[in-house]
């Protein structure tokens, strides 16, 4: 049986991840390693409930450490369910967004203890960790650029809607942490082509000699 691996495809909005996500997921289909895509906060019903109450704007406030709790509540669901089956069964998983995430928009973004994330990450994962993520980077002003067209500003969630400065503090986190684990998240230079983006992650797929 072909063994499972776990890949993350991180970036704030406006990189271009939801376009790599698919073509990822078309060029390993061509090898024909099995695989499921998904993403956080989300992938099972349940935890997609949850994303609707993270994302979506409410009457009543949601302090950030309530969004912090929230995000790991539905990581919970989204590993028992989902991930850790696959991983079992031999598939791969292909995930928008993981904890890099919560690192990134809960500590470097509204600021929280990165201590208490990386308590409940332990809670919540134990020793899983993404065999590889690949972080896309963009600055950030051109990010949200394509973002907001994509998107419209009515139809932006409760991050889109943050002011460029969140950003800057969450790109910088996202870049501390590929700096602290180069061997896991390998920064991808999402400005170029889609073409050039997914074509060296299957380079690197390669040279890590998973698929041929």
């Amino acid at each position: 049986m072909m063994q499972g691996r776990f890949l993350t495809i991180e970036g704030i909005e406006g990189v271009g991840k939801s376009t790599q996500v698919a073509r990822l997921s078309a060029a390993l289909e061509e090898r024909g390693v099995g695989h499921v895509l998904t993403r956080e906060p989300g992938g099972t019903p349940m935890a997609e409930k949850i994303r609707q109450l993270v994302l979506t704007g409410q009457e009543e406030p949601l302090p950030s450490s309530a969004e912090l709790l929230l995000m790991f509540a539905a990581r919970a669901l989204h590993l028992g369910n989902l991930i850790e089956p696959s991983l079992a069964a031999g598939r791969w998983v292909v995930c928008d967004r993981f904890t890099d995430a919560t690192f990134a928009y809960q500590g470097g973004g509204r600021g929280l203890d990165p201590d208490h994330i990386r308590q409940l990450e332990t809670m919540v994962q134990g020793s899983r960790r993404p065999d590889l993520t690949f972080l896309l980077d963009a600055p950030v002003d051109l990010a949200l650029t394509r973002a907001r067209r994509r998107n419209g500003a009515a139809h932006a969630d409760r991050f889109e809607s943050e002011r460029l400065e969140f950003f800057v503090r969450v790109r910088s986190a996202y870049l501390a942490r590929a700096a602290a684990e180069p061997q896991r998240i390998i920064v991808l230079d999402a400005v170029q082509s889609p073409d050039a983006v997914c074509a060296r992650m299957m380079d690197i797929l390669e040279e890590h000699a998973w698929i041929s």
